[in-house]
């Protein structure tokens, strides 16, 4: 069965998505068609921008989604997906391609998601770090064990890669206790906030008033979601999942591990960047893991 999976913010670069503008009818007016929504033209950061411009949440999650789902939509050779799955932000693009959302809902949503982060991102200074190897209970009980401060596990991304969220001074208490618990690494991420953190209840409000003002279809296909790794169809469920997921872990080995129980054998990455076929051969080997042609 061919499953397609889609980045989550991280996944951007300069330029990203002008060889389909210039290629693509189709592609030219589902840009021309966000720069409408947006009120601003996203595709002049995109193609023409700097790094920095590109990593304001703000502009990072549009700029991902749109190259994810129009890649996505005119690259593919007409193949459909049989499931869907998304990498935090990378869910949105998931529902736009399973059809759980328009294309025009879908650039809404993510618009609204990102200024909300972003807003919690400025209100409480805060941040990640990727925990390489060591045992993901460990990373739990660690994290559990830092007082007063936030600090929870919110990627588990494939064995033995767990990235955690919260404060500052949290993060760095346990980056220390980490290595001295025998983790081989533990890198401080260049990210603006505590993604999937209680620190971003604030932004979970907000966009939950937006999901649930927001016309959701049943999906062509099952979209696995990150909250709990399972395959859903139900639009309510779906919106809920949804708005659970900005403070709850992403629960991505799980996901492809699901994916691979129930048939998936083909995994195509729709979007800018590697990384999920990376993530996906470390968590299940046997399968072809690949991005569009």
């Amino acid at each position: 069965m061919k499953a397609f999976v889609f980045p989550g913010q991280g996944a951007q670069f300069v330029g990203m998505g002008k060889d389909l503008y210039e290629s693509s009818a189709l592609a030219k007016e589902l840009f021309e068609k966000a720069n409408d929504i947006l009120g601003y033209r996203i595709t002049d950061i995109m193609f023409e921008g700097t790094d920095e411009d590109l990593r304001q949440t703000k502009v990072t999650q549009p700029a991902v989604f749109l190259h994810s789902v129009i890649s996505a939509l005119c690259k593919n050779d007409d193949t459909k997906p049989e499931m869907t799955a998304g990498h935090s932000l990378g869910e949105f693009s998931a529902l736009v391609v399973a059809g759980a959302l328009s294309f025009e809902d879908g650039v809404k949503l993510v618009y609204a998601r990102a200024m909300a982060m972003q807003k919690a991102c400025e209100a409480a200074p805060s941040t990640m770090a990727a925990i390489i190897a060591l045992a993901d209970e460990k990373v739990e009980e660690i994290c559990a064990s830092i007082e007063d401060e936030v600090c929870v596990a919110a990627n588990y991304n494939c064995p033995g890669q767990i990235v955690i969220s919260g404060s500052i001074a949290g993060i760095e208490k346990a980056c220390e206790l980490m290595k001295a618990a025998g983790a081989k690494r533990a890198l401080p991420l260049k990210v603006g906030g505590a993604f999937h953190s209680p620190l971003m209840n604030p932004a979970k409000v907000e966009l939950a008033a937006a999901i649930n003002s927001t016309d959701f279809h049943t999906p062509t296909c099952p979209v696995y979601q990150n909250v709990n790794a399972l395959p859903q169809t139900d639009p309510a469920q779906i919106k809920e999942n949804l708005i659970a997921q900005l403070t709850a872990p992403v629960r991505w080995t799980q996901t492809v591990k699901n994916m691979v129980a129930d048939g998936a054998t083909d995994f195509t990455e729709c979007g800018p960047g590697a990384v999920l076929q990376g993530l996906i051969k470390k968590i299940e080997p046997s399968v072809n893991a690949h991005g569009l042609a």
